[in-house]
C-alpha cells in the first residue's frame, strides 16, 4: 500500500479480524466505525482490505459496515434453476377476488381491499426487473382479471419478461375475454387452479361450480392459443389423489410439466397446512402494494415482510438474497422449496 494512501483506524480492523474470525463462513458481519465515521477516502482502502481477504463487502458507509466472511462458493450452487432467489419476482396486481377458497394464504375475497400496485408501478417494477437480471415475471391475486387494466399489466410485463399470470379461470367471457385476448400469446403463459378431477374436493374449498367454471377457463385459454398451466392445492393427507388429478389433466392436452401439485401452507385462511417461515423456505422475491415479502405463500405477514421499499428493485432483491445467505449460514439445514408456480 502506498505510504500516502489513507490510514484505517486499527481499531476497526482488529475488530473485524476478530468478529470475521469467529463467524461461520458465509455469515454476515455488521460493525460499526470508531467515533467520527470513516472518511470517504478510507472506504476503497478497507474494501481493498476485505477483498485481498477473501471476504465480500456488502454494504459500506462512513456509520455502518457489512461485510459477509469469505471465502465462499456461490451460495445458491446447490439451488436448482428457477427456483434461485432473484430469478423470479411475484407481483401481487392486487389482493380482491371472485372467490373466497377457505385455504387462502393471503386471504382474498370479494371483501377484500383491493391494494393495487397499478400500471405504473408494475411497469416500472418490469423494466427494473429486467435490467436486475430477472428472467420471469408472475403475475397474482387475488383474481387479476377483476381489473379492468389487466391487459395493460400485463403486457407491461411481456413487453420486458416471459410472464406467467395466475387466474381462477372463471371470467373469461365478455370483455374479459376481449382483454384476455390482446395479451401477447408468445410471451405470456396462464396459470389456471384446479384441486381435483372431479368438482367434490374443489368446490367444498373454493365454491359452487367453480370446478366448472374452471375447467372451462383451461379449454378456452387453449382455445385461444396460450400456454396454460394448471395448478392444485391438496390437502397433504389427500396427496394420492394427485394421480387421479394428473390423468385428467392429460386428457385436457396439459403436460405432466405443466401440472403443478402443492400442498395447504398454514397461512392466510388456512386452519391447517405446512408450517412456513422466512428461515424453512426458499425465497422468491414477491412485489406489493405494501412493499417486497418473502414469498408470494406470505405476502400479507408481518413476518415474511423484507422491506417497504420497492425501488430500486435491484436493492430489495440484493437484499432478499444477502438475507437468505445469512439464514442458510446460521440454519443446520436448508431452507426447502415450496411452489406456488
Amino acid at each position: 500500500m502506498n505510504p500516502s494512501s489513507p490510514k484505517l483506524d486499527p481499531r476497526l480492523v482488529i475488530e473485524l479480524h476478530q468478529r470475521l474470525g469467529e463467524a461461520a463462513r458465509g455469515a454476515v458481519v455488521t460493525v460499526s466505525p470508531p467515533p467520527g465515521g470513516l472518511r470517504g477516502s478510507q472506504l476503497p482502502v478497507l474494501r481493498a482490505w476485505c477483498g485481498a481477504a477473501g471476504h465480500v463487502v456488502l454494504e459500506l458507509s462512513p456509520n455502518r459496515i457489512r461485510v459477509r466472511r469469505g471465502p465462499v462458493a456461490d451460495p445458491f450452487a446447490d439451488i436448482p434453476g428457477e427456483q434461485r432467489p432473484g430469478t423470479r419476482v411475484w407481483l401481487y396486481t392486487n389482493f380482491d377476488c371472485n372467490l373466497a377458497c377457505d385455504y387462502c394464504c393471503v386471504r382474498s375475497s370479494p371483501q377484500t381491499p383491493r391494494a393495487a400496485l397499478g400500471t405504473e408501478r408494475v411497469a416500472q417494477v418490469a423494466r427494473e426487473a429486467a435490467a436486475a437480471g430477472v428472467e420471469q415475471l408472475i403475475l397474482t391475486g387475488g383474481e387479476p382479471f377483476l381489473l379492468n387494466d389487466i391487459a395493460e399489466l400485463a403486457n407491461a410485463c411481456t413487453q420486458q419478461l416471459p410472464t406467467l399470470l395466475l387466474t381462477n379461470g372463471m371470467l373469461f367471457r365478455g370483455v374479459r375475454l376481449d382483454r384476455l385476448r390482446t395479451m401477447d400469446r408468445a410471451r405470456l403463459t396462464l396459470q389456471i387452479s384446479l384441486d381435483s378431477a372431479t368438482a367434490e374436493l374443489h368446490d367444498s374449498h373454493r365454491g359452487h361450480r367453480s370446478w366448472d367454471r374452471a375447467v372451462a377457463g383451461i379449454r378456452l385459454a387453449k382455445e385461444e392459443g396460450f400456454r396454460v398451466r394448471v395448478a392444485a392445492t391438496i390437502p397433504s393427507e389427500r396427496l394420492e389423489e394427485a394421480r387421479t388429478l394428473r390423468r385428467f389433466l392429460d386428457g385436457l392436452g396439459i403436460p405432466r410439466s405443466d401440472q403443478i401439485v402443492r400442498t395447504l401452507a398454514h397461512r392466510g385462511f388456512a386452519e391447517e397446512g405446512v408450517e412456513l417461515s422466512v428461515a424453512s423456505v426458499i425465497p422468491e422475491v414477491t412485489v406489493t402494494a405494501s412493499g417486497i415479502y418473502w414469498h408470494p405463500v406470505g405476502a400479507t405477514d408481518p413476518d415474511f415482510l423484507v422491506t417497504p421499499e420497492i425501488f430500486p428493485l435491484h436493492q430489495a432483491i440484493t437484499l432478499v438474497r444477502d438475507r437468505f445467505v445469512e439464514i442458510r449460514a446460521q440454519a443446520d439445514t436448508a431452507a426447502a422449496h415450496f411452489p406456488c408456480a
